[in-house]
């Protein structure tokens, strides 16, 4: 049998615009069901949904070859954002230019924003948090959320952490979040660290030793840190809701759209950045809510990250939703759309990618730490702690696509069966 013309044009990979040109020309309506459908399915996390994506448009339709849909991948996991999402733009260009590009975005991430989005409404409407035994099955639920957070945290660090470079940054930037350290300064430094040990170690060191000694010695003294995590009291708990600020939709914005351009190495990265902005310091959800909406997002076919259209619900409403899952989801639509190729062209340069690695390594550090104050605040007593241990157990055990939506599922079952019998 011949070989597929198609394939055989694409499998150089030499540009996308090179690639357009031999791309399936689908119907724009066609190419958005084609991912809305994908959307629909995109259960289990970003690795089920890029093998979905794989089995689809590689082995089964031939869109490109299986070479140039791992460059692809290894591009966006790279970069910051849902990388199956961004993949999904991508190929959107690829068949039909930046409206297929926007379409085929819209397509995968719609499922998911509609069902969190009735799910946001009835959490807050209904009074979901507020009603007596409830908080028996949110406490299994909030559990399981630090046990798939603790997971994630091993998964991410074992494909980051390679060498003792990237350890040392990941630990220091985890000792970092610990302190109070801003999340700027341990993601600056730690690109800085992993870009000059390349040229000068020895400097690196002493750089490194004196820098950990000055946030040492400065700590508590100038106003460079925000208050611990540790240490800064929950702002609010469920039972008083009532007493939680309303965020402006600008608020709202700026901090959708900077987790968004930092959320390198995997969904679960962006957990930091809006905890800090929703509940240590804007103070518009309290960290029992912030865990129920990540509870929630993983029971629904979509990217992790859509969890943010309930943190910007929490801060405004259906305004607040809306305008926080534009900002989050931005980069993920630009960076393919207009910017893939030079992006492409600069991550050879090999001192751009060590920079990258060395923020990425900071950002697992961040994600330690985060998980560490919310394991505090959620994991309190002899139910919690055992939802917890058996909810990590299971997630270290298996990798079944369907393992997170399962695993949260069956905290809300012991939670239900833990109110049915007090």
């Amino acid at each position: 049998m011949a070989p597929d013309p198609r394939r055989a044009s694409v499998g150089t990979d030499e540009t996308i615009t090179t690639s357009l040109d031999r791309a399936p020309q689908e119907a724009l309506s066609a190419l958005f069901l084609r991912f809305l459908k994908f959307g629909a399915m995109a259960w289990g996390g970003p690795m089920a949904q890029i093998a979905m994506l794989r089995r689809s448009l590689v082995e089964e339709q031939h869109w490109v070859s299986s070479e140039h849909f791992n460059r692809i991948l290894a591009l966006y996991q790279v970069l910051p954002g849902p990388e199956a999402h961004e993949m999904c733009v991508y190929f959107g260009t690829l068949a039909r230019g930046r409206i297929g590009g926007l379409l085929a975005g819209l397509g995968f991430m719609l499922p998911g924003f509609l069902l969190i989005l009735v799910l946001s409404w009835a959490y807050f409407h209904l009074g979901l948090d507020l009603r007596g035994n409830l908080s028996l099955l949110f406490a299994a639920a909030q559990a399981a959320v630090i046990a798939l957070i603790v997971r994630a945290v091993h998964r991410i660090g074992s494909h980051v952490l390679l060498n003792p470079w990237l350890w040392g940054i990941g630990v220091g930037s985890f000792l970092g979040q610990l302190m109070g350290v801003h999340f700027a300064v341990l993601l600056t430094c730690g690109g800085l660290i992993y870009f000059i040990q390349r040229f000068n170690p020895t400097l690196t060191v002493v750089l490194l030793v004196l820098c950990f000694a000055g946030l040492v010695g400065s700590y508590g003294i100038y106003g460079l840190f925000d208050s611990s995590p540790l240490t800064q009291p929950v702002v609010v708990d469920a039972l008083g809701s009532e007493a939680l600020r309303q965020a402006s939709l600008a608020a709202l914005f700026w901090s959708g759209l900077k987790a968004g351009l930092l959320t390198f190495g995997g969904a679960y990265t962006v957990i930091p950045f809006l905890q800090r902005d929703a509940v240590s310091q804007g103070a518009w959800m309290s960290n029992a809510q912030f865990m129920d909406g990540i509870a929630l997002s993983g029971l629904l076919p979509a990217p992790l990250i859509i969890f943010s259209t309930f943190v910007g619900y929490a801060g405004g409403g259906l305004a607040g939703a809306i305008v926080m899952t534009v900002a989050i989801f931005l980069p993920a639509f630009v960076l393919p759309i207009l910017i893939h190729e030079p992006l492409d062209r600069l991550l050879h340069d090999t001192r751009i990618r060590d920079f990258l690695d060395g923020i990425t390594a900071a950002v697992v550090g961040l994600i330690a730490g985060t998980a560490v104050a919310l394991l505090m605040a959620a994991v309190k007593d002899a139910y919690t702690a055992a939802v917890f241990l058996v909810s990590a157990g299971l997630l270290f055990y298996s990798n079944h696509r369907l393992i997170v939506p399962l695993v949260i599922a069956g905290a809300a079952v012991v939670g239900a069966f833990a109110m049915a019998v007090t």
